[in-house]
């Protein structure tokens, strides 16, 4: 049942509500993914603030995350930004792709990577997820996503390299 506007309320609009229209993007299934589509997030610039947050959180107190003369000592230009941090920064979230699989999510079942250089505070970065593999398994109806992660910094340097599985619900 529709809701009822309060007394003098101005109604321009008599279409049904509809949640989906609100979406940002058309969901897609499984099956109507492209091996090859590239997701990419906004540039974030770190700061100290998220360094110091993430330290927080994380509870991971060594030195050449914070100590710019122990970093400097031990042959660091700074201090080194957490890698599990870069790491959240490929957060498929920050992207459309959530948006784009969101009514045939199941999981979010692996991640790999590798850091390939430093990053410090002050650096901007920019993360992209490349689709490169759709599996389905017709048997469970479960269709595994491998999607390339990467993170670059200004310099254009690829700071890490990974990948990420997903596991959606086929719908054919």
């Amino acid at each position: 049942m529709a809701a009822t506007p309060r007394k003098g309320a101005i109604v321009t609009d008599t279409t049904p509500f509809d949640p989906q229209d609100f979406a940002l993007v058309p969901s897609r299934t499984f099956e109507q993914l492209v091996v090859g589509e590239v997701f990419r997030a906004p540039s974030r610039t770190l700061t100290d603030a998220h360094a110091s947050a993430f330290q927080a959180v994380s509870a991971d107190n060594h030195p050449v995350h914070y100590d710019a003369e122990w970093a400097v000592a031990h042959g660091h230009v700074a201090p080194v930004v957490h890698g599990l941090q870069v790491l959240a920064f490929t957060a498929p979230g920050a992207t459309l792709l959530p948006h784009v699989i969101g009514e045939v999510f199941v999981a979010f079942s692996g991640v790999q990577c590798e850091f390939l250089a430093e990053v410090h505070s002050g650096d901007t970065l920019y993360s992209q997820l490349t689709l490169t593999s759709l599996s389905p398994d017709l048997e469970k109806n479960i269709g595994t996503v491998t999607a390339d992660v990467t993170v670059h910094n200004q310099h254009s340097e690829i700071v890490l390299s990974g990948q990420h599985r997903y596991l959606l619900r086929l719908t054919a």
